[in-house]
């Protein structure tokens, strides 16, 4: 899709449909209000994901012996593997 006109009446009425085709397509939508242009839709800037590695660094802090701590009573699942 490069661009598409339609009318603020059709755009209401099928406005999900539109927005998932500017995001799958791309292109751009221009929306008339008595056949005059009053907007024009486009994709967003998508940003590329990124994983944050670090981001609790400095922020927790774990007790030396963290991994002998017993959390069994704290969780339902666990309960039924102690008993």
């Amino acid at each position: 899709m490069k661009t598409k006109v339609v009318s603020a009446t059709e755009f209401k009425a099928k406005c999900l449909a539109i927005l998932d085709e500017v995001d799958d397509k791309g292109g751009t939508v221009t929306i008339t209000k008595r056949g005059r242009p009053v907007a024009v839709l486009g994709p967003a800037k998508k940003e590329a994901w990124q994983f944050p590695f670090g981001a609790w660094a400095g922020k927790v802090r774990l007790p030396k012996d963290w991994e002998k701590i017993d959390f069994t009573d704290r969780f339902e699942a666990l309960k039924e593997l102690k008993d």
